[in-house]
C-alpha cells in the first residue's frame, strides 16, 4: 500500500525530512518511516519510485545489525504490531517502518569517500584534491584512493544544499572528542561494509552517515545506513576506472537529471516511466545481493 502522511492520525506526526516521516510513539520511541521519495542534488523529486521504502527499510536494517559490534544504532525493532495503531494504517506502514530511540541529533553529515566520482572527481580535475585535501596527479574518473576519505559535510533541511566543511570547523562546531569518535566511527563502518559487500559482488565507492547521541552523551548511529540513498553501489564485474561506473543507487536518476538541463534548484522535472522503473531495478538488485544472495550462500 502506498504512505502518505494523511492517512497516519493515530500517532503525532513531528517532522518530516527529504525521504523520511517521523512520528513519537512515546518519551523515549520515535517511528521513521521511508516513504517512496527520491532526493537527489538534496531536492525532493515530484515522481516517486514504488516500493523504495521497504527496499531502504530492510536494507539498512540489515546493516545496523550487521554494524553493531562496530558501534551501536538507534534501532530497536521493526515490528508495529503493537503499535497504537488501526489496521489501515499498520497495512500502510508495514515493511517500511523502524522504531527507533529518541536520540538528539548531531548536525553533520559524515561522508566516506574510497573512490574518485561525482563532486570529488569534479573538484579534483580542477584543484587535484578532494574537499581542499590534496591528491596525486594523474588520477582517473573512478579510481580507488590510496586511503579513504573522510570529508564531512552540513547537514542540510530539505530544499537546501549540504555544504562541505573541513574537520577542523567540524572540531569547532562539536567538539575534538566528538569530532574524532565520528570521523573513526565512520571509517571503521565504511570498510567493514565495503569488504563485506565486496565479497557479494558490489563496490561501495562512498556514503554518508548520521549520528545522534543520548543523554549520557554516547554516541549512537541513526538515520539509515548504506543503502542505495545514501551510498554509490556499483557491480564489480563492469567496473573500469576512467568512466563512469554502472550502478545499484540513485545515480543512475543523477545522470539522467544532469542531461535534462535541470539547474538543481525546486521544482525538479518529473521522472519518466522508463527511469523509475529501471531506478527501482537497481535498487531490488542492490537488496537481492547484499542480503538475499549473501544469506543463500552461507546456507
Amino acid at each position: 500500500m502506498a504512505f502518505n502522511t494523511e492517512t497516519i492520525t493515530s500517532l503525532e506526526h513531528i517532522a518530516s525530512g527529504k525521504v523520511r516521516e517521523i512520528y513519537r510513539i512515546d518519551d523515549k520511541r520515535l517511528l521513521f518511516v521511508a516513504s517512496d521519495r527520491l532526493s537527489a542534488f538534496d531536492v525532493i523529486m515530484p515522481t516517486q519510485i514504488p516500493n523504495k521504502g521497504h527496499i531502504l527499510t530492510q536494507i539498512a536494517e540489515f546493516w545496523f545489525e550487521k554494524t553493531r559490534h562496530i558501534i551501536p544504532n538507534h534501532l530497536l525493532s521493526t515490528d508495529i504490531s503493537n503499535l497504537p495503531l488501526n489496521p489501515g494504517e499498520k497495512e500502510c506502514l508495514q515493511g517500511r517502518s523502524m522504531i527507533v530511540r529518541d536520540l538528539k541529533v548531531l548536525p553533520v553529515e559524515a561522508i566516506v569517500r574510497g573512490y574518485l566520482v561525482g563532486s570529488g572527481w569534479k573538484e579534483y580535475q580542477q584543484t587535484q584534491s578532494v574537499c581542499n585535501i590534496p591528491l596525486p596527479a594523474g588520477l582517473k574518473m573512478a579510481d580507488k584512493l590510496l586511503e579513504d576519505l573522510f570529508t564531512p559535510s552540513t547537514k542540510a533541511v530539505a530544499g537546501e544544499h549540504d555544504e562541505n566543511i573541513s574537520f577542523e570547523i567540524l572540531v569547532d562546531q562539536i567538539g575534538q572528542q566528538r569530532a574524532v569518535e565520528i570521523r573513526d566511527a565512520s571509517l571503521a563502518l565504511y570498510r567493514f561494509a565495503a569488504e563485506f559487500a565486496l565479497q557479494r559482488g558490489i563496490i561501495i565507492a562512498d556514503t554518508k552517515f548520521e549520528f545522534g547521541q543520548d543523554e549520557q552523551g554516547r554516541l549512537f548511529l541513526i538515520d539509515e545506513a548504506l543503502t542505495p540513498d545514501s551510498s554509490r553501489f556499483w557491480p564489480v564485474a563492469s567496473y573500469q576506472p576512467g568512466s563512469s561506473p554502472e550502478s545499484f543507487d540513485k545515480q543512475y536518476i543523477r545522470d539522467w537529471l544532469e542531461n535534462t538541463g535541470w539547474e538543481k534548484i525546486p521544482p525538479a522535472p518529473a521522472i519518466p516511466d522508463d527511469i523509475v522503473r529501471q531506478t527501482q531495478e537497481k535498487y531490488n538488485e542492490a537488496l537481492t545481493r547484499l542480503t538475499i544472495n549473501g544469506e543463500q550462500k552461507r546456507a
